[in-house]
């Protein structure tokens, strides 16, 4: 099967799925266990922050099964999953409202890596010819 046809569900749209599908959840639990220490100083705001990111991180799983199992609207969908999880991620990083432990100057680069990382799944979701002759 030549480049220019390919389709289904695999290459770099299969490690897609599965960062979507597994390594969301798994960086959202890390992430929540860690910052419920702090909850009695940070009070509901980190309660607001936790649930935000367990929503984008429903959303994302959402948008990998979705591009698993070929549905129509997926790539929509993870669009904007990805949209909502560089979005979090950068709230994470600029405001005091989730407990981050970035060494002090650092969080400029790693919204720069979120930011890089995101960037880089969307337009390969907009070029990619996998991804256009599968859904």
């Amino acid at each position: 099967m030549s480049a220019s046809t390919r389709s289904g569900v695999g290459g770099w749209l299969l490690l897609l799925c599965r960062l979507l599908i597994v390594y969301q959840p798994v960086t959202l639990a890390f992430a929540a266990s860690s910052a419920l220490g702090s909850l009695s100083v940070r009070g509901s705001p980190l309660v607001a922050a936790i649930v935000v990111r367990v929503a984008v991180t429903a959303l994302s799983v959402a948008a990998g099964l979705a591009l698993t199992n070929r549905h129509p609207g997926a790539v929509s969908l993870a669009k904007a999953a990805l949209l909502a999880s560089a979005a979090c991620d950068i709230f994470v990083y600029t405001t005091s409202y989730f407990p981050n432990n970035l060494p002090p100057g650092d969080a400029p680069l790693y919204v720069a890596g979120s930011l890089l990382y995101h960037a880089g799944w969307l337009l390969y979701l907009l070029r990619s010819r996998r991804v256009r002759n599968t859904y």
